[in-house]
């Protein structure tokens, strides 16, 4: 780790991308490491999807202004190995992530995770929903939004998936997503604007399917500036996954890269996610040798039963149907 801090000051930079800094504490995460270590940290295009960090680094190739690092969901990953895009690197708590969590060769591992949720605004709201079925209801008309387009946001992915197990699907069977979205455009109640904070404030996307850490942070950030954010877990489509981690193959700061990883993976990393409300990959390991932030992990909604996960192959068959019926759902 000597060796590793040495080289990673030198660099003196890390280029990030696609990390709000109202996104699972990026923001105090991004503070913390810079104060620790001196090293600066850009952020290109804040607001990308896991797809756009896809595409920048094959666009952006051995270029010195190249992502060093990506934050994607686990099926973006899973993509990234497949096109060969990415540096195995093993950080030091790697063992002590599940292994359905992590790539066999450490090219990605999951690092915090949450459960997509319905957010309302309920100053323009009344009621606001609580599940997928209320969100058909005419009194939600142009309202309901997701967090980017589900063939390139993993987030909007997984609020179509959790739809679909709302409505009868299966982690096999994502097309009773696609088709509550359809009807949910039909009515006139699905609202293509993409949820994010400004959006949010401004009030144009009222209702927001979205991670709870997301939900829950607006929440905070907005109570007394007339934004009255109320946040439910769906318990008629219960869906939890993790974002993956990973090190470009071609990153120009190599040495930061791989710092970062060991840094997120820290209990300090960990315990800062905890306070955006993310669940850490590594929460039962810490809460066992006593370095979880307990208070922290107190706040977190409860929700009922043991997370399930689609296996790779259920993701890449869900992640063909949208990108192949999406479209036609909302008629884009």
């Amino acid at each position: 780790m000597n060796k590793l801090i040495a080289a990673a000051k030198k660099e003196g930079e890390l280029n990030a991308i696609a990390l709000p800094r109202d996104w699972a504490n990026y923001g105090g995460l991004i503070d913390d490491f810079e104060k620790k270590y001196g090293i600066k940290v850009t952020v290109d295009d804040p607001q990308g999807s896991s797809q756009d960090e896809i595409d920048a680094i094959k666009k952006s190739g051995k270029s010195a202004d190249a992502p060093d690092v990506i934050d994607v969901g686990d099926t973006f990953a899973r993509a990234a190995v497949r096109q060969s895009l990415l540096a195995p690197y093993r950080v030091a708590a790697y063992d002590s992530v599940p292994d359905n969590q992590k790539d066999s060769e450490a090219r990605w591992y999951n690092n915090y995770g949450g459960y997509i949720s319905i957010g309302c605004d309920a100053s323009r709201v009344e009621p606001c929903p609580r599940t997928f079925a209320d969100l058909l209801e005419p009194r939600y008309k142009g309202k309901v939004s997701l967090d980017g387009d589900p063939t390139r946001s993993n987030a909007a992915f997984a609020g179509v998936y959790a739809a679909a197990l709302a409505n009868g699907g299966t982690f096999d069977d994502i097309r009773p997503g696609l088709e509550f979205f359809a009807e949910l455009n039909d009515r006139g109640n699905f609202n293509p604007v993409e949820s994010t904070s400004a959006a949010v404030e401004a009030g144009r996307t009222p209702i927001s399917i979205d991670w709870d850490y997301v939900n829950l942070d607006y929440a905070d950030r907005f109570r007394g500036r007339g934004v009255d954010w109320r946040v439910a877990i769906p318990f008629d489509g219960s869906f939890a996954q993790y974002y993956a981690l990973a090190v470009n193959k071609n990153a120009p700061n190599p040495a930061a890269a791989r710092l970062w990883q060991e840094y997120l993976f820290s209990a300090t990393g960990q315990n800062l996610r905890l306070k955006g409300y993310a669940r850490p990959v590594l929460m039962e390991t810490m809460r066992e040798d006593g370095t979880l932030d307990e208070d922290a992990a107190a706040k977190l909604p409860t929700v009922e039963g043991e997370p399930q996960f689609p296996t790779d192959a259920q993701l890449e068959k869900a992640r063909v149907a949208v990108d192949r019926g999406w479209a036609k759902a909302v008629g884009g």
